[in-house]
């Protein structure tokens, strides 16, 4: 019969070590580790998939930071329509227009261009006239219109009805 020695790997009485040893350390770390570096990859995948509840905001018309005499004829400035953007313009007869700044194509923000007269598209080159219908490139759609209101120094951009 063997018997176990004071050398052996139980210890003297043959029981084997109690509390944290190296081996345990070692698991414990390499387990923690990899657990970590699951949550920190899988987090964003799962927050991409599934995105979060977000209420969308029913904002009906929005008064704009800027006053009419800062609005030259034949320019356009962008706006926040609640969680979108907007654009007004005002034409070369001096009317003010106000739209959707998404663009139907692809729903990049549209901007316009005083050179061409024209509200335009810099992802695809998409054209629209001066009263939101597409006239060149890609766009399948005229933008949205909004309603505009001047009411003394403030421009008010509602929803058409």
């Amino acid at each position: 019969m063997v018997t176990q020695g004071a050398g052996s790997a139980g210890g003297p009485s043959g029981e084997r070590p109690r509390g944290l040893t190296r081996k345990r350390f070692v698991n414990w770390l390499l387990g923690t580790s990899v657990g970590g570096l699951l949550a920190a990859v899988l987090y964003p995948v799962t927050r991409y998939i599934v995105p979060p509840k977000v209420a969308e905001s029913a904002v009906s018309s929005v008064v704009l930071p800027f006053t009419p005499a800062e609005l030259p004829n034949n320019s356009g400035r962008i706006f926040r329509f609640g969680s979108r953007p907007g654009i007004v313009i005002r034409t070369d007869s001096g009317e003010l227009r106000a739209f959707s700044a998404r663009c139907t194509h692809l729903d990049c923000t549209v901007q316009y261009r005083d050179d061409l007269h024209q509200i335009w598209c810099a992802c695809h080159n998409g054209h629209y006239d001066q009263s939101g219908r597409n006239i060149e490139g890609p766009p399948p759609r005229p933008l949205p219109p909004y309603d505009v209101n001047v009411r003394g120094d403030q421009i008010v951009v509602s929803v058409s009805a």
